[in-house]
C-alpha cells in the first residue's frame, strides 16, 4: 500500500471534489451522514445510519479525533502525522498517512477496475471496513467496487478464536511439519484441504487433533476407494436406464429439495 500513496490522494480528492469529505487540522474525512443522503450506508452489514448515529455517543469519547469529526461515524480519508509518526507522506492537506480503508479502493479499483466481480475477506472486516470501501468507491467512481461480497467466518482452535494475541496460531508451515505445541502430529496439505472444505465458507472451522485425525481418516477413504474404481468389472449389459434416473434428479434438484417427493427420492437413490 505504500507504493501506491498518490492513488490514494487521488481518490480522496476525487471525493473531496464530489463533496463527501472534508479536512480538519491536516486530515480529511469521510462525510458519512451526507453520503447517506443519496445512499444506503450500511446495507451490506444490515446496519441502519440511524441506529449508528444513535449508538455513536460511547465511541466518541473513547476513538483518538472523534472531536475532529463532523458526526461520529465519519471515518478518516487521511490522518495528520505526528513529528514520531513512522509512515508518512506530504499531501495537498499536509503531511500525513492514508487511513484503514482507502488503500484498499484506490488499488483494487487500479488493478482490477472500478468495479470488479468478487470481493472477499473475513466476517470482521464486514463492518466497518469494507462498507466504507463501498462508500468511498462509490463516491468517488458513482459505481459499487464489487457486485459480490463474500465473507468467510472465523477460525477457532479447540472452541477458542485464534488470535495473535492469544499466542494460539498455527501456521500452515506448522501444520505440515507438527512442530507446535498444539498438535500431536503432522498433518498432509491435502488432509488440510479436505478439513477445510468440510465446512460451509460461512462457517467456523474448529481446529483440533481430533477433528484433523477424523479428516485424515475420510481423505484416505476417499482415496482409496478412487484407486478401486479402475478394478471394478464393467458389464456391457444394465437392468437399469441410467439416463432416466439422471432426468429424475435433474427434476428434483431443480425444483424444491423440501418438497416431500424430493427426500424420498434422494435416499432411495
Amino acid at each position: 500500500a505504500s507504493a501506491h500513496i498518490q492513488e490514494q490522494v487521488d481518490m480522496l480528492q476525487e471525493i473531496m471534489n464530489n463533496g463527501l469529505a472534508y479536512e480538519v487540522n491536516g486530515s480529511v474525512y469521510f462525510d458519512v451522514i451526507k453520503y447517506a443522503e443519496d445512499h444506503d450506508y450500511g446495507k451490506l452489514s444490515g446496519r441502519k445510519i440511524e441506529d449508528l448515529i444513535a449508538g455513536a455517543g460511547e465511541s466518541r469519547r473513547e476513538l483518538e479525533g472523534q472531536d475532529e469529526k463532523r458526526n461520529p461515524n465519519d471515518f478518516a480519508l487521511w490522518k495528520n502525522a505526528s513529528e514520531e509518526h513512522i509512515m508518512k507522506w506530504r499531501s495537498p492537506w499536509g503531511v500525513g498517512f492514508p487511513g484503514w480503508h482507502i488503500e484498499c479502493s484506490a488499488m483494487s479499483a487500479k488493478y482490477l477496475g472500478e468495479q470488479f466481480d468478487i470481493h472477499a475477506g473475513g466476517m470482521d472486516l464486514l463492518f466497518p471496513h469494507h462498507e466504507s470501501e463501498i462508500a468511498q468507491s462509490t463516491a468517488c467512481n458513482h459505481v459499487a467496487p464489487a457486485k459480490y461480497w463474500m465473507h468467510n467466518n472465523m477460525i477457532t482452535i479447540n472452541g477458542q478464536k485464534m488470535a495473535k494475541s492469544l499466542n494460539n496460531g498455527v501456521l500452515l508451515a506448522e501444520m505440515f511439519s507438527g512442530e507446535h505445541e498444539l498438535l500431536d502430529k503432522a498433518y498432509s496439505p491435502m488432509t488440510m484441504r479436505f478439513f477445510l472444505m468440510q465446512a460451509h465458507y460461512r462457517g467456523t472451522v474448529d481446529f483440533s487433533n481430533d477433528a484433523l485425525l477424523a479428516a485424515e481418516k475420510g481423505f484416505k477413504r476417499l482415496s482409496n476407494a478412487l484407486k478401486r474404481i479402475d478394478d471394478l468389472p464393467v458389464s456391457e449389459d444394465s437392468e437399469v436406464d441410467v439416463s432416466s434416473w439422471e432426468k429424475k434428479f435433474y427434476s428434483v434438484m431443480n425444483d424444491d429439495l423440501n418438497t416431500p417427493q424430493a427426500i424420498p427420492f434422494l435416499f432411495e437413490s
